[in-house]
């Protein structure tokens, strides 16, 4: 055999082994095509329209997004109303999204964002029927909304168990991104029980599914074909899909969706707590050897939690046997118990673990408002703060029994290094009350040098907790 031959019947068997590696490894990616022939049925267009009111103004015809660069200098995007108030008109937005058909007569899941300020609600289906929909109820927490349509034997969508949902598992979602209907993305679920910036109630899948504009309130499949999401939102830096996508599981979803059909709203627990979570800092000063569980920085005096024992400075390790492995988890465990319902929280108290029976009240909403400061008395030069006491009407106004407010922090000091401010008020240290600059100078004379010791602030009407490590002298 000459060399020609045989390099020749080499490449021949590289280019057989490529083609059989290329057809192995397409056998072994999902085929989608049998689940978007049985589910595309299922899944509506949604489009809405609302009337807003506006007033004339020299540069109307530019549109916020296309006004000179030299307007934006001196305005931004909020155009100048011209002397008199201009001229009142009325404007018509439309937007666009997508849901799925839950019940044959006609209950449709969406987004609770798909439909918010919306006029007209029309579903478009997948016979092209439009119907105009009814909102039975959106919740804003968990971004779910319920919507109504006059119809009978409609195509339904399977419910999966998004409990049962795994890391690396393919999904898929169709949708109508760009007002496109029933287009198809794939792709594998990332993490799930994420926890999203003012999105404490919902524990989300996160998926690498391509999801843009119009995609918000559909369907996420499993490879069964069954529904395990809502997608909800997307992560991205370049305001398409090239980030990270976020869907509701659906067991969360249901389970709005149940209290919306049945009395349009959503009731929640409420325990009547601030909390934040415990750094390793923080978990080292109360003797913990890992960081876990909800801190309790302060309580409503009036609240379920105070009213069943609960304190300032209690770390909750458990919600009826299931551990809160961060503070993010505690809303949703709480969020999910019926008002009424009784709760056995596992706290950790002065470094012992204790069980607290709590009946769970219902979220109401209202704020905290927060307090000022007045002299300055010298504290011990160990902590670097110089502090004052709280006469009778401060102590009426921030709602306090005991404590003393900052007025001076050395910034090289160790109060400092704690992220302790002018202004504060140490409310306690090392879980013992202050009560006066004195016996604030007693306490931390008193401390172990070289530990972590929690301190509990009052700051802008919020309490929460800092570690502060104090340093030999």
């Amino acid at each position: 055999m000459t060399r020609m031959t045989r390099t020749l019947s080499l490449w021949v068997l590289l280019v057989v082994a490529l083609f059989a590696t290329q057809s192995a490894m397409a056998r072994e990616l999902p085929d989608f095509t049998e689940l978007v022939k049985d589910a595309a049925p299922g899944v509506v267009n949604i489009s809405t329209s609302r009337v807003v009111d506006r007033r004339d103004s020299p540069f109307r015809g530019f549109g916020n997004q296309e006004i000179p660069e030299i307007f934006r200098h001196f305005f931004g995007d909020q155009l100048p109303t011209p002397p008199g108030g201009g001229h009142g008109h009325s404007e018509e937005r439309q937007s666009l999204g997508s849901g799925f058909i839950i019940s044959e007569d006609g209950y449709i899941m969406t987004n609770a964002h798909v439909v918010d300020g919306a006029d007209q609600i029309l579903v478009r289906l997948n016979d092209r029927r439009e119907l105009e929909a009814e909102l039975v109820g959106a919740d804003e927490k968990t971004d779910v909304a319920v919507l109504k349509v006059d119809a009978d034997d409609l195509p339904t969508l399977t419910l999966g168990d998004s409990d049962q949902l795994e890391v690396g598992e393919w999904v898929a979602a169709i949708g109508s991104p760009f007002g496109f209907d029933h287009s198809v993305t794939s792709g594998i679920v990332s993490a799930i029980n994420r926890t999203l910036p003012r999105d404490v109630y919902v524990p989300f899948i996160q998926t690498d599914v391509a999801i843009n504009p119009g995609n918000s309130g559909g369907p996420l499949f499993n490879l069964d074909g069954e529904v395990v999401g809502i997608n909800s939102q997307i992560f991205t830096r370049s305001g398409g899909f090239m980030g990270l996508s976020f869907a509701i599981p659906i067991n969360v979803a249901m389970e709005v969706a149940d209290q919306l059909r049945a009395s349009g709203s959503v009731e929640r627990g409420w325990l009547g707590v601030m909390i934040q979570p415990v750094s390793r800092e923080l978990a080292e000063s109360f003797g913990m050897d890992n960081p876990e569980g909800a801190l309790i920085a302060d309580l409503d005096p009036e609240g379920p939690a105070a009213e069943g024992g609960l304190k300032a400075g209690d770390i909750i390790l458990e919600v009826n046997g299931k551990g809160v492995d961060r503070s993010s988890t505690l809303p949703r465990l709480i969020g999910h118990v019926s008002p009424g319902g009784s709760v056995d929280l596992t706290v950790l108290r002065d470094g012992e673990r204790e069980t607290l029976s709590v009946e769970v009240g219902k979220w109401p909403d209202s704020q905290s408002s927060g307090g000022d400061a007045g002299d300055g008395h010298a504290a011990p030069a160990r902590l670097g703060v110089a502090v004052q006491s709280l006469d009778e009407s401060q102590r009426r106004k921030l709602e306090l029994d005991h404590g003393v407010q900052v007025t001076e922090v050395d910034p090289d000091g160790i109060a400092a290094a704690a992220g302790i401010r002018p202004g504060d008020v140490l409310v306690s240290i090392g879980q013992q009350p202050v009560e006066s600059p004195d016996q604030l100078s007693e306490l931390v004379t008193e401390l172990p040098e070289g530990s972590a010791v929690p301190v509990r602030l009052y700051r802008d009407g919020r309490s929460y907790y800092v570690a502060l490590r104090l340093a030999s002298d």
